[in-house]
Order: C-alpha cells, then structure tokens, then sequence
C-alpha cells in the first residue's frame, strides 16, 4: 500500500522477547512453537539470566533471526523483559511478543489471531487465554469476576454474546501479551526492583491508569503450567489467599503485593486483603508466625526495601 509520500508502506515488525534462566530444555520448545507462527514474528530476542552456554547454542540454531542477550547477573523476570523489550523497540519493532520459557503459544496461529484481534478492536495491548499445558480447556491461573472464580475456557465466555472474541480490561501480560510500541512507550518496562512475583501486575496497573484499549483475546490461548495450586481456599471456597510453596516465592510475592498496594489504584483492595489473609493464617491454619511474616514482608515493600533475601 502506497503511503502519503507515495513510497510503499512499510510492514509492521513483531519482535517476540523470551525470558529464561536454566531451563534450556522448556526454551526450546517454547522457540520452537515462536519461530513457526503463520504470521511469522521478524525477530525473537532471548535474554538468558543464567548466562549458559547451551543456550547461546540453541539461540544459534534457530530458523528466524534470534539475538542472545546473557546477563551474568539474574535480573529476574521483571528485569529480563525490561532489558528484551528496551531491546525489540531499539531494534525497530512496532509490536512485542512476550513469551516465557515455560510456557509456548498454543499453536501456529496465535500470533495473526492476536494481532487480528487488536486490530478489529483498536487494541494497543491484546493476550491471549492461558491455559494448563497438560489441559488446555483448563485455565493456568484461576480469575475472579466479582466474587465467581472462572477455572475453565468456556466459562470466559459470555452466554449472551458468544461470538464476542474479547474480554475488555484484562490481560496476562508475560504469558504471549501482544504490545504496540507506543504502548510501551506510555506505559514503560517492568520494574526491575520487582524481580519476580507482582512485575506483570504492576504493568498492568499503569495499563489500567493510562486508559489505553487492551483485553484479552477468547479464541486463542498460550500454554503455561498450572498455578493453581497456590490459591488456598477460604471461606468454604468463597474466597481465595495465595499461599506459595516456597520460602522464597512467598518472600517475593507478600513483599511486591505490599508496594503494589500502597500503589494509586491498588489501595482500595487493602482492606479486602488484610480480611483474607487475616482470616487464612489466624482462623484457618492458626499461624501466628506466619501472619507476623506476612506483615513484615508487606511492610518491606509498603516501605520500598527491595533487597533481594
């Protein structure tokens, strides 16, 4: 198509970025399903927090072009997009594909459905369902409507407009989130304070505060493990808490959930969370220790102290 000036327009570029650290194997079938899409991606930027040589060998061998970005110090996830995303827009990109290491689209053509989809609806920000890699019909993450969780596919979708493809308002934004540059540019990169646990959520919450049009798109999905695991119910099922199963996910979750509420827009769920996880350690598991933990760690990051345990 011709432009104003009367040369050929210029075809948008997507530029996929990948985080990993020591999980070559999962990489590699997460780069697999990238560099196959339908509508292929111009490039795939991998940044690597582990430095491993086999890595920048299986970056090597990929079929499209693929930089390699080592960091020898481990930036976490926050701070791994952040570096692949300053990247892809440097490299010239106009649209960035977030992948994870563990997880890969569902199928070839996810890319051009995501970008059907943000394109039809004026999307500048478009993900698609994530759904458990061993059970696709089942969600990875459980999400809340209301006070209703939705744990299956078919539930997103809404009986009275069943052809309606997208979920305004709602995003996974480091499990396959399709963003425009001028997106990222509004919005910025995550925080690499952050590390890990809360990054994609405080993204989130400046793409809610920027009033930009994003959603999520109902007929495709990426594939990631389950996580469901972590929310402890509550309450006869009614309510949830997220309890991880380790020390230090809990150390990164409780303490990220404490800046994120201190943050605008967030601090009205406060209440709501001292009720739940009040009720969770004191009623139901009668951890005294635990509740003073939480407290602690929220204060940390109520505070900003963001040193790494």
């Amino acid at each position: 198509m011709p432009d104003a000036g009367g040369g050929a327009a210029r075809a948008e570029s997507i530029v996929a970025v990948v985080v990993t650290h020591d999980r070559a194997e999962l990489l590699a079938k997460s780069l697999e399903v990238l560099s196959a899409q339908s509508r292929p991606v111009d490039a795939i930027v991998v940044v690597d927090n582990a430095d491993q040589a086999e890595v920048a060998e299986l970056v090597a061998r990929q079929p499209v072009e693929t930089v390699y970005l080592p960091s020898k110090y481990n930036l976490g996830g926050a701070g791994g997009f952040a570096l692949g995303m300053l990247h892809a827009l440097a490299m010239g990109a106009d649209w960035i594909w977030l992948a994870d290491d563990d997880g890969r689209p569902e199928g070839p053509e996810v890319l051009a459905t995501l970008r059907d989809c943000a394109q039809r609806h004026g999307l500048a920000e478009v993900s698609p369902v994530v759904a458990t890699i061993d059970d696709p019909e089942t969600l990875a993450f459980p999400l809340r409507r209301g006070l209703v969780w939705r744990r299956k596919r078919a539930e997103l979708i809404d009986p009275s407009a069943p052809s309606d493809d997208l979920l305004p308002g709602i995003a996974s934004l480091f499990n396959g989130a399709l963003l425009h540059k001028d997106t990222v540019a509004a919005v910025g990169v995550p925080d690499l304070r952050l590390f890990i646990r809360g990054d994609e959520v405080e993204v989130h919450r400046r793409l809610v505060r920027s009033g930009l049009p994003f959603g999520t798109c109902l007929t495709t999905a990426y594939l990631h493990p389950n996580g469901a695991d972590e929310f402890r119910p509550i309450l006869g099922g009614r309510m949830h808490t997220q309890y991880p199963d380790n020390e230090t996910k809990r150390f990164f979750t409780y303490r990220n959930r404490g800046y994120l509420q201190s943050q605008p827009g967030m601090r009205k769920l406060v209440p709501q969370e001292w009720a739940r996880f009040g009720w969770f350690f004191l009623v139901q598991q009668r951890d005294v220790a635990g509740f003073k933990e939480w407290l602690r760690l929220r204060k940390l990051g109520r505070d900003e102290h963001f040193t790494r345990p």
